[in-house]
């Protein structure tokens, strides 16, 4: 069935370049800077006219944007190759500085041409909202302090890249090493999950020292912004004018009350199923039934091959836009040595197809994680066409919420991956166990962010506290940690979106929630759900979050009592299977 629709592709090629020449190359500062100086320069006597030199800015932001993608996808699928990692390091260096205060420069030009004001409000509100938002939160001297950010961010991807353990004699990766976890003889399961934190241990006054580098650069940022510390510089750099911290502080609360109970009792009939006196870390992943793992796939090619056929399933759209990804190579999907850890899907600006990343061994959660990224694909195709490169990239708690919705609207087409009845049900089950579970994980995350840059001047001790102390009141109350004391500390230190993307978490959290209501509506209208899904997200982020939820048909609501109906949906689903 895959290769006969693919035989029907029609491969993607980008547009024609309407400002840039054809041939044109990112290789040096001086062959850009032309392009922004015209920008800078340009009469514009007319709203045509601005809408043109929007275009134009937007055409090139594209091309700069794609060709930077293009140098961070090569970089973390080989972190040990000194040419890729040069050539991400020479943008991040020797170009992006000399385009933030020109782009400033552009965004100042916008806003005080006479003709701004005439222009279609209500196409453009959200682009011009963000561009005002750019505009208070830009300081010159933060240009040189956020190069130094962004190196110091990929020293930490080449630090946890590197990183393996040797288990019966053979060199693995961490994401391989974890896989045994899921094994039913409990004593391989303690060898390897000691193994991946003793690892990790090793590198920890490492990974502490370069956050504190971090925290030390990302305050002075928000200082030099006039932001009293970089958790509410960020809230305005990220756009979120949606929500408050307090309402994150608000929806923790509510994820303890709600959430965390239940988790307890999954976990105290889990310590039960498995006859166990003491439930222990290693002990969260197998199958308390004493089933061996899960294996859906044994090969990257195999799992995009049944994640194809999937999506095909779903919609003939859907799996088109997965196809022509694998006909145009925009797919690293197997993990190994030497490559960055984690999964993304970048968004490719100019050609408009992007490119999925992965460290996929044989496990379930390698398949959530391709149906994840493959939703957010899905989203840069859907958004392909838009107007301007700003209205392709909506913010997370839109973007997650493709991702997230993907891995739940498709499970009724997961016999692809598991023939097996009784294995089909086990892998549904235990993805929804996982659902629940992102919540307290992401609260945590959330949480400790908040305390990191509310105190700014702490030290290594009290942040490992701190951790700890949040740590304990979210996750998994059952578990004891009876002589592993020492690397519960250090937990936090895998989590990339600290080192990486500070803020970047409670979106997860609040996408989450609107993909219970989106698997809620397509479970009872499958062809209206999907089709509520698919025009949500084309929107883009041409209107706010609240409005992309509504076209969703769901709400952007993470109240205790939508949660509560949200789970109580979860709980019924998980006692049908």
């Amino acid at each position: 069935m895959t290769i006969q629709q693919q035989t029907n592709l029609t491969i993607p090629t980008r547009k024609p370049r309407a400002y840039l020449s054809e041939d044109f190359r990112v290789e040096k500062w001086e062959t850009i800077k032309p392009y922004f100086e015209e920008l800078q320069t340009r009469d514009i006597n007319s709203v045509e006219e601005l809408e043109k030199w929007m275009q134009d800015r937007s055409e090139l932001e594209s091309v700069l944007s794609e060709d930077l993608g293009w140098r961070y996808i090569r970089m973390t699928c080989d972190t040990q190759n000194e040419e890729t990692t040069q050539a991400f390091q020479y943008f991040i260096a020797e170009i992006e500085p000399n385009i933030a205060p020109l782009d400033h420069e552009l965004n100042l030009k916008l806003m005080h041409s006479p003709y701004v004001n005439a222009i279609d409000k209500e196409k453009y509100k959200i682009y011009l909202r963000g561009v005002e938002r750019a505009l208070e939160i830009f300081r010159e001297e933060n240009i040189p302090l956020q190069t130094e950010i962004s190196t110091k961010q990929q020293q930490y991807a080449a630090t946890t890249g590197a990183m393996t353990v040797t288990l019966d004699g053979e060199e693995v990766t961490l994401q391989r090493a974890a896989d045994r976890l899921k094994r039913t003889d409990r004593a391989v399961r303690e060898e390897a999950w000691r193994a991946v934190q003793e690892r990790r241990y090793q590198d920890r006054e490492k990974l502490d020292s370069l956050f504190d580098d971090l925290l030390k650069l990302r305050h002075q940022v928000a200082a030099n912004a006039d932001f009293e510390n970089f958790r509410d510089y960020m809230f305005a750099a990220l756009g979120r004018f949606d929500y408050t911290p307090q309402d994150c502080f608000d929806f923790h609360t509510s994820i303890k009350n709600t959430i965390v109970p239940l988790l307890t009792k999954i976990d105290a009939e889990r310590k039960e199923e498995l006859g166990l006196e003491q439930l222990r870390p290693w002990d969260l992943d197998v199958d308390p039934t004493g089933k061996k793992p899960l294996e859906p796939f044994k090969t990257g090619e195999e799992l995009l091959e049944k994640t194809v056929q999937v999506f095909y399933k779903l919609d003939t759209y859907l799996g088109d836009c997965l196809a022509t990804m694998r006909a145009m190579g925009h797919l690293d999907l197997e993990s190994r040595k030497g490559k960055a850890p984690g999964g993304y899907n970048y968004p490719l600006d100019e050609i408009g197809v992007p490119f999925i990343f992965m460290n996929a061994t044989s496990s379930l959660r390698d398949v959530i994680t391709m149906l994840h990224e493959g939703g957010h694909a899905v989203h840069s195709f859907l958004t392909r066409e838009l107007r301007l490169n700003a209205f392709k990239h909506p913010p997370s708690e839109v973007a997650e919420l493709a991702s997230m919705s993907m891995e739940l609207i498709s499970m009724d087409y997961w016999d692809t991956f598991f023939e097996d009845e009784d294995e089909l049900k086990r892998a549904k089950k235990t993805h929804l166990e996982s659902v629940l579970e992102t919540f307290p994980w992401v609260a945590t995350v959330d949480k400790f962010q908040h305390w990191i840059y509310e105190h700014p001047e702490q030290s290594q001790e009290e942040r490992h506290q701190a951790w700890l102390d949040i740590f304990n009141t979210f996750n998994h109350q059952l578990v004891s940690w009876e002589g592993l004391e020492k690397y519960k500390p250090y937990m936090w230190q895998k989590q990339l979106h600290i080192y990486e993307v500070p803020f970047y978490y409670i979106e997860y959290a609040m996408a989450q929630l609107g993909a219970i209501a989106v698997w809620r509506n397509y479970k009872q209208n499958p062809a209206e759900g999907l089709a509520a899904y698919k025009r949500a997200l084309s929107l883009g982020y041409t209107v706010s979050i609240g409005e992309v939820y509504e076209a969703a048909g769901i709400k952007f609501d993470f109240s205790t009592e939508y949660i509560k109906s949200l789970v109580d949906f979860v709980k019924d689903e998980m006692a049908k299977i």
